[in-house]
């Protein structure tokens, strides 16, 4: 079979793809592995029920059930939803929306795929355009979305140490520059892998940054404000005309829908309206009927702020106090822990590199992941990417607290054997 070039770039071996099949491999030959390396969410009693009672009233109405099950979408998503939700955020945080600033789409993979390619890449002129990342690690799904060599650039961050066991990313402004070839910039918030929450200063420069270069500023909130929220540390939600915000469904407890929530000015809706019509016809409707009945009811942002919040810090001040006794002697430092459901775990001059540590854990019935595969754009050598990892604790906790004691084995076999 020949593949388009096309078709060879999206087939061919990538990080994303690796670590999904991985994942799925690992758990059908070893059912109990101490799964601490994927992106679900946790379940939540409170919100399960929530959701589970949304759905039930969205099918209770023949309507209602007929709009959800039968018919396509307009090519910008779920009217009455953009409508609702253009409301509550405009009277939440006093954004200026409409429904035109709304389009939604079929998860963030699929929304960010057409947004960074819509922006970025080969141009009318023969010129290319990059997604230019403030600092990594970043998320390991932008790394192969882009058509094209070359397609991002990254910088390193700045690092805060703090007390014996913690340390902080920041934006390095002194490093960071936008040049001419800079598409977009792109920022999680908060970041899978690290659970950074840049701070409103941060967030701010960029903001200054990006409008002075007469570029966007695309923000990922999959785990952040306005909803899920998974935010602890003092932070505000963002939006203005020059920015591009995408939301999604997912942490809140419904990755099975694939629904996502792209907020943006009217030409930008327009266009990936467009190319996202062409690319998948049209949005599901399972999420945004889930959705409306939320909004409707008042609980799309309580759900986040009571209850989803609430447990994923109580999970998250566990597993750390759960890792600081299992690694208790070793040279380790842990991002300081602001939101999403992940740790990211440092260890200087790690003897091994991160992915052979993964193997090693993997092997004894540990999935945690390499945190080499999160720093996409970066094309300067750097020792440190190979000596992170990140881990998920959405799961319960002694499935957390008997990783942690053999991850410790792992690392200190690895330090002793150098």
């Amino acid at each position: 079979m020949r593949l388009s070039r096309f078709g060879q770039m999206l087939s061919a071996d990538s990080g994303i793809v690796s670590l999904m099949d991985d994942l799925g491999s690992a758990l059908r030959e070893n059912p109990e592995m101490l799964f601490l390396g994927g992106g679900n969410p946790a379940r939540i009693p409170a919100v399960e029920s929530a959701l589970k009672q949304a759905l039930k009233d969205a099918l209770a109405d023949p309507e209602e059930a007929w709009q959800m099950l039968g018919v396509y979408q307009s090519p910008a998503g779920d009217l009455p939803l953009r409508r609702q939700l253009a409301d509550t955020l405009s009277r939440q945080y006093q954004w200026p929306l409409g429904p035109e600033n709304i389009a939604v789409a079929n998860g963030s993979q699929s929304a960010f795929f057409v947004l960074f390619n819509l922006l970025a890449g080969e141009m009318g002129d023969g010129t290319r355009r990059h997604i230019q990342l403030p600092l990594v690690p970043e998320y390991l799904g932008y790394s192969e979305l882009g058509l094209g060599a070359d397609f991002y650039r990254a910088s390193r961050p700045a690092i805060e140490l703090i007390g014996e066991h913690e340390f902080k990313y920041h934006v390095d402004f002194s490093r960071f520059a936008i040049n001419d070839q800079a598409a977009a910039l792109c920022v999680s918030r908060p970041t899978n892998p690290t659970g950074n929450v840049i701070t409103d200063a941060e967030l701010a420069g960029l903001d200054e940054r990006a409008r002075a270069a007469g570029v966007p500023l695309i923000i990922d909130a999959a785990y952040g404000l306005p909803f899920p929220g998974i935010v602890f540390s003092e932070a505000g939600a963002h939006w203005n005309e020059n920015t591009i915000a995408v939301l999604s469904l997912s942490k809140l407890g419904l990755p099975g829908v694939r629904t996502s929530i792209v907020v943006a000015s009217e030409p930008v809706i327009q266009a990936f309206a467009q190319a996202n019509t062409v690319l998948s016809l049209a949005a599901g409707n399972v999420g945004p009927a889930i959705a409306r009945q939320l909004l409707a009811s008042e609980q799309l942002l309580a759900l986040g702020r009571e209850q989803v919040m609430p447990y994923y810090r109580e999970r998250c001040e566990a597993t750390v106090a759960s890792l600081h006794r299992a690694l208790k002697g070793l040279p380790y430092r842990i991002h300081r822990p602001e939101g999403a459901i992940f740790l990211w775990l440092w260890f200087a001059d790690l003897p091994i590199s991160s992915d052979q540590l993964y193997r090693r854990l993997k092997a004894r019935g540990v999935l945690m992941i390499a945190g080499e595969h999160f720093f996409p754009g970066l094309t300067e050598p750097w020792d440190h990417q190979y000596e992170c990892l990140r881990i998920s604790y959405a799961q319960p906790a002694h499935v957390v607290e008997q990783a942690g004691q053999i991850l410790a084995e792992e690392v200190a076999r690895a330090y002793r054997e150098s």
